[in-house]
Formats: C-alpha cells, structure tokens, sequence
C-alpha cells in the first residue's frame, strides 16, 4: 500500500474525542444534535430535512466524554416548584444514566470538577466527585458549557439526586409549617417573583409577602417598565403581597410562646415584619469559568466567542458592522488551537437574557459547526475537499418568559408584553417547561 493510502485510511478511522464540560441545556443539546450528525442523520433540532452533500460518506466515528458535577440533568426552570412539591422535586433531575438518549457506547459520563484546561496541548484536568482523586484527559474537540454558579434557592446545591431530594424535602417542610405567619420572600428578581407565584400556587392558604429594594420587579433586566408593571400586577392579582422600595437590614430568629419558629424582618424605614419562613432570593450569579485560560475570558469572566469577519481589506466598514453580531461559537483567537474550542450557553459572553432556549440554541450550532469541521478534516484525509458551511450565532434582542402561577408573562421587542392562561400553557406547559424541553431534545429516543 502506498503512503498515500495509509495516511487516507488513518484519517478515514479516525475517532474524534470530544469532551463536554457541563451537561444542562447548551452542553445535552451539543451531544444529542453531535450525535445525530455523526450518525449521517438530520440533527434533530435542523428545520432541514436533509445533509448537506459531502464526499465523506459515512458515519464519524466520535467518543463523547460529559463531565459534571452533579450525576444528572437538573430542569434549573422548574426550581420554584422542585422546592414545594416532592413529586416534582423527584422528576426534574434525571440522572444521566438514565436519559436515553444517552446510553451509547459513543458517550460516557465522568462525576468530576474540571479544575484546568490546556488549550494548547488539548488536556483537562478533573477531580472525581467520589475519589478526589485529580487525572488528565485529553481531547479533540472542547465544548464548556459548564453555566453560571448559582446560590440557593436559584438552584439546589447538591450534587446527587439523593442529596438534592433530601435538601428540597427539608424545605418542603418548612414551608408547608409557615401556616401562622406566612412566608416573606426577598429580593424580587426573576427567581423571586416565580418562587413567589409557584408558593402561593401550591399552598394558596399561605400568606406570601415579596419584598424588594427597588421601585420595580426585575429591575436588573433589561426589560420595559411595561414588563415589570405587568409582573407585579399579576402577582398582586394571585394574592401576593408586593412590598416595593424596602431594603432588608436584617433578618432574625425571634422566640415565641407557642413554640412556633419565627422569624423578624428589619427595613431600612424602621418598620419590621414577622414570618414562619424566610427565602432569600438576592444573588448575582457568576460564570463558572474559573478553569480556563484567561485569554478565553473577557473583564467579567464570560468566554469570549470568536466574532465571524473573514472579509477582505475592502471590506473594513462591513467588518466593524459584523464583528460583534454574528459568532460561531469558537473561542477568540487569541487562545491556542481556537478552532477546536467552543462554548455555548450561559457561560458566553453574548447578547440577550440568560434563557434555556437559547442555550439549546447555541449546543445546536456548536454541534453543526463542529461537525463541519470534522468532515473538512476527513475528506482532506481522503484526497478530497471541503469547505465547511458553517452556522453563524446572532445578535439577541431582551426576550422573556416568567410563570408566575396560573398566568406567563412575556416580552419579546416584536410583541411586546403579552401575559395570559393560553401563555402559560404554550410555554411552559403544566410542569414549568420540563415536558417541552425534554421533548425537544428528544431525550426520551434510544440514539
């Protein structure tokens, strides 16, 4: 055989390792949507009902590694009623071992916190959750989608479905007990307004007080004044008391004759308040990037993705239009072997509100350009050619949904604000988004 045709059936056996930090929305719709397309099917987010033409010809072989710290898929949306209802609590982490669209010899799972990336000689280095015990991994292709830290009660803290069932239990109780006094929630963000709403939905004899330091809800979002008036009447419709322009100084357990737990509530105006239960819902969450390089990460901590401007000298004023409109997902080009290190999901520096939507969004892209690029290099190996046709992330307008009980409010800048029973149903379903989501990555279908 000549040397020609080894080197074409080497890059023709060729197995791409590719390990994905995080498996929430961005890092299982990469690996399902990789999957398909390796697989020389439609990835099942495509609205194209067939593949590009290609000269490689077949399946790509691939080894998938998800690494994560918790041993599941935690629905981050449905948090407000995880922490109310056991049932609920039960379905919204699904361990990964049991998603079916991931038992594959193609995908492995790793309980583990990577700690370090080697950009330049592709190499991870991970601590297992069990062992602690520190290795090194290596890769071809790096997708992090490894989101942002959250604080409770935005997220549980645990890492197993065991111990999160036990900590969402613990406060089940708790709020099931603050029949007397009620329950006062603070901090009116997109986590405390829905916690708010769900509370009151599941135990509508409970009293609910939402107390806020600002004149409007949400009022870090960039959204209208319209949105957020509309948030807050809904939530005052439900029976929710709306306490608007009170800062907390102070929280205290207090004693009381009846052996109830209570607790006081001091304001900033001097007035106090007295609840069974107290949840704080003030967080500012931050990206959880801290294992990359800092070339790969702007002033804030968020990846940089690689603005899309391959056009000529001529063409200089189209590239300060599109540079910072249009990415493929990669890392700057400042990071060593950029080509082969994408990001999606939260942890990106990127237009719009941090949405679930839009990190599948993104898993999509990343996976199809990904894939692009696999196929350019094997059909390279094989004495063709091709040029990958890649997809190119957009710009995103502020676009939100809240469920708040019975009713969703929503504002997308074509729209404007819309709030309704019919919204609710549409985008959220009866399980605060669980069924949709899961639906569309088809995580119910064997690979």
């Amino acid at each position: 055989m000549s040397a020609s045709g080894v080197s074409s059936q080497h890059k023709t056996d060729q197995v791409f390792n590719i390990l994905v930090v995080g498996c929430s929305y961005g890092g299982l719709a990469t690996v399902v949507n990789l999957l398909d397309l390796c697989n020389r099917e439609v990835s099942r987010f495509s609205i194209y009902a067939a593949l590009p033409e290609s000269p490689v010809q077949r399946a790509i072989a691939t080894r998938i590694t998800i690494v994560d710290e918790r041993d599941g898929f935690y629905h981050v949306i449905g948090s407000p009623l995880a922490l109310l209802a056991r049932d609920y609590a039960s379905k919204a982490w699904v361990r990964f071992q049991d998603i079916p669209a991931l038992q594959t010899p193609r995908v492995r799972f790793l309980h583990g916190s990577v700690v370090s990336v080697d950009c330049e000689s592709k190499s991870v280095s991970i601590i297992d959750c069990q062992t602690k015990q520190e290795f090194d991994e290596g890769y071809d292709y790096l997708v992090v989608a490894s989101g942002l830290k959250r604080v409770w009660p935005s997220v549980p803290q645990s890492l197993t479905k065991d111990d999160y069932l036990s900590e969402t239990g613990e406060h089940i109780d708790s709020v099931t007990c603050a029949t007397r006094h009620g329950v006062a929630i603070i901090g009116g963000g997109g986590v405390g307004v829905e916690m708010a709403a769900e509370l009151k939905l599941v135990h509508p004899n409970i009293a609910v007080k939402l107390i806020h330091s600002r004149n409007k809800l949400m009022s870090s979002e960039p959204l209208p004044d319209g949105f957020k008036d509309r948030v807050c009447s809904v939530l005052q419709e439900a029976g929710i008391e709306v306490l608007l322009d009170k800062r907390v100084t102070d929280t205290e357990a207090v004693d009381d004759d009846r052996s109830d737990k209570l607790f006081r509530i001091s304001l900033a105006d001097g007035s106090r308040i007295v609840v069974s239960h107290v949840i704080t819902a003030i967080s500012r969450s931050v990206p959880t990037t801290w294992y990359l390089p800092d070339a790969a990460l702007d002033s804030n901590g968020y990846v940089k993705i690689c603005p899309s401007y391959e056009f000529g000298f001529s063409q200089v004023i189209c590239i300060v239009l599109i540079m910072s409109s249009i990415s493929r997902l990669r890392f700057s080009s400042d990071v060593p072997n950029a080509k082969y290190h994408f990001a999606v999901g939260d942890i990106v520096a990127w237009s719009g509100i941090k949405r679930c939507g839009a990190a599948m969004h993104m898993g999509h892209y990343a996976a199809r350009n990904m894939h692009q690029q696999m196929l350019s290099e094997l059909a390279t190996g094989i004495n063709g050619s091709l040029t990958p046709t890649v997809v190119e992330l957009e710009e995103t307008p502020p676009m939100i949904g809240v469920a708040l009980g019975k009713k969703a409010v929503c504002y997308d800048p074509a729209e404007g604000t819309t709030v309704g029973e019919d919204l609710m149903a549409a985008l959220f379903g009866d399980d605060l988004g669980f069924g949709i989501c899961w639906g569309y990555m088809q995580l119910g279908q064997m690979p």
